[in-house]
């Protein structure tokens, strides 16, 4: 039996069931051979990002999320748009990662899955490629008028979508296999 492998999924949706959770959890069980997905649950848990406490000795629910993005093979994080940004909980989780190299050069997928999403999208791409995450150019998408192609039992309703999520994925495992790829932001255009 081939390695599966290890994925920290994160939502940045607090409600719960919530559609982004939904699309991870539909990720987990079309990838159940190949992926180990860890849903993050407790990103709502995090406090206040705060530099004056991001020291030698941070919050150990800090803790353990940064150990959690340390252990996985990749990260996928799906999320909403709010008032046309990230939501803050998510904003807020990243800061965590900043004074770190967390995310320098490990495999990430970003699916923004909103109403329209456009804006969350661009931020969390620039976000995301400034802390150095290697990000393919297939593993990036956004899902536009997600509520009626994703019900909350992680069904996929619009066979369109189910393909262009499986394919991010597809992207993400490619991206992790790759032995001396460099971070998106050090990518030749």
């Amino acid at each position: 039996m081939e390695k599966r492998n290890k994925i920290l999924a994160i939502s940045g949706s607090t409600k719960r069931p919530s559609s982004n959770e939904s699309i991870l959890k539909f990720i987990a069980g079309s990838f159940q051979d190949q992926l180990e997905v860890e849903i993050y649950p407790g990103i709502e848990q995090l406090p206040h990002f705060n530099p004056d406490v991001d020291r030698e000795d941070p919050p150990v629910v800090v803790q353990d999320f940064r150990r959690q993005i340390e252990a996985a093979d990749g990260v996928i994080i799906c999320t909403p748009e709010y008032v046309f940004s990230l939501p803050g909980s998510l904003k807020n989780a990243i800061e965590w990662t900043v004074s770190t190299t967390l995310f320098s050069n490990k495999p990430v997928a970003i699916i923004v899955a909103a109403a329209s999403g456009e804006k969350a999208f661009e931020s969390l791409d620039l976000i995301m490629t400034t802390i150095e995450a290697r990000i393919a150019e297939g593993a990036r998408l956004l899902i536009r008028g997600v509520k009626g192609k994703v019900q909350p039992e992680g069904v996929i309703h619009d066979p369109t979508t189910a393909r262009s999520i499986r394919a991010v994925v597809e992207s993400l495992l490619h991206s992790i296999a790759e032995e001396h790829s460099v971070p998106t932001k050090y990518q030749s255009q």
